[in-house]
């Protein structure tokens, strides 16, 4: 592993252990919660830090993930078509027309992440996309009832409806198979680690 490598995922480690630590101390948890942008902010950034083949393809799907995750959002929280009935709470910084922006971000993220876990499973064929939406469905099966209880984001209705994990895997499998299909999949440990330290996050969170 790269040196860079080692201190991006050094980096990760710090952010979210020291994020899991202050959120479950009771006289930080508020400070802590209003710094979620902060945090995914940088999780992105160290994403982008970390990319090795950095090509104008890249870079387009990039903003393509991020104008799709914020288009997507405004349609679940403006009509409940997709998703569900939600709306965002307080903790996720500047927002959009209701959107946060970092959601836009947090798209792209998961998106790449999870592909480059996928392709440790299934390497050049065509069952890593389907696989890596899978996992982005996993992921956010653990995060809802944190972003619930965090004031990410709330259901109007009282419950997570079931519709909102299906339009996640249609929405993640649309994502995955453009990614595939460019071929921009890329081997790196700090998407691994990226994508497992998030999972432990909120794991922990929901058991604590």
């Amino acid at each position: 592993m790269s040196q860079k490598n080692k201190i991006l995922i050094s980096i990760l480690v710090i952010l979210y252990t020291v994020g899991v630590f202050g959120i479950l101390t009771p006289q930080y948890r508020n400070m802590f919660l209003a710094l979620s942008d902060v945090n995914l902010f940088i999780s992105f950034l160290i994403l982008l830090i970390a990319r090795n083949q950095k090509d104008r393809n890249w870079y387009v799907f990039i903003a393509f993930a991020f104008i799709v995750g914020m288009a997507v959002e405004w349609i679940g929280v403006h009509t409940g078509y997709l998703f569900g009935n939600y709306e965002y709470g307080q903790n996720l910084g500047r927002k959009f027309d209701g959107i946060p922006l970092v959601i836009g971000c947090n798209w792209a993220l998961i998106v790449v992440s999870s592909a480059t876990l996928a392709k440790h499973f299934f390497k050049h064929t065509y069952l890593t996309p389907f696989f890596a939406a899978i996992i982005m469905v996993s992921l956010d099966i653990f995060m809802e009832p944190v972003a619930v209880s965090s004031d990410f984001w709330r259901w109007t209705d009282g419950y997570i409806p079931i519709y909102n994990y299906v339009c996640w895997l249609f929405i993640g499998l649309v994502l995955q198979l453009i990614y595939h299909f460019f071929k921009l999949n890329e081997a790196n440990k700090v998407n691994d680690a990226l994508f497992v330290i998030m999972s432990l996050f909120f794991i922990i969170l929901n058991i604590f």
